[in-house]
């Protein structure tokens, strides 16, 4: 990792970072991640990802209509403006968030 920037594993793997909206954030999370409760939410300024952002589909088990941002191009760390835990429910599984 280059100083002031994260490189996700699938920046190399498939070219880009995945990214959500508040209100998706909890479909990646509920595939990836239930049941864990040691989750951090990420809260970007688009103005200073400083890379390309594309809208595209995510998995086949989303809502087919969904698009999710994918930046391609390390995170730059200046761009994370807030920090928040992201807690499951008592099913484990994960809630959409308000888009604030």
């Amino acid at each position: 990792m280059a100083a002031g920037e994260y490189r996700a594993p699938s920046l190399v793997e498939v070219g880009f970072i995945h990214l959500s909206e508040p209100y998706q954030v909890h479909l990646p999370a509920n595939r990836l991640f239930a049941g864990r409760t040691d989750m951090v939410l990420l809260r970007l300024d688009p103005e200073r990802l400083g890379a390309e952002v594309k809208w595209e589909p995510g998995v086949p088990t989303d809502p087919e209509s969904m698009r999710f941002p994918h930046l391609y191009g390390p995170l730059p760390i200046a761009a994370v403006v807030e920090i928040t835990a992201y807690q499951p429910g008592t099913d484990g599984l994960y809630s959409a968030l308000a888009d604030n």
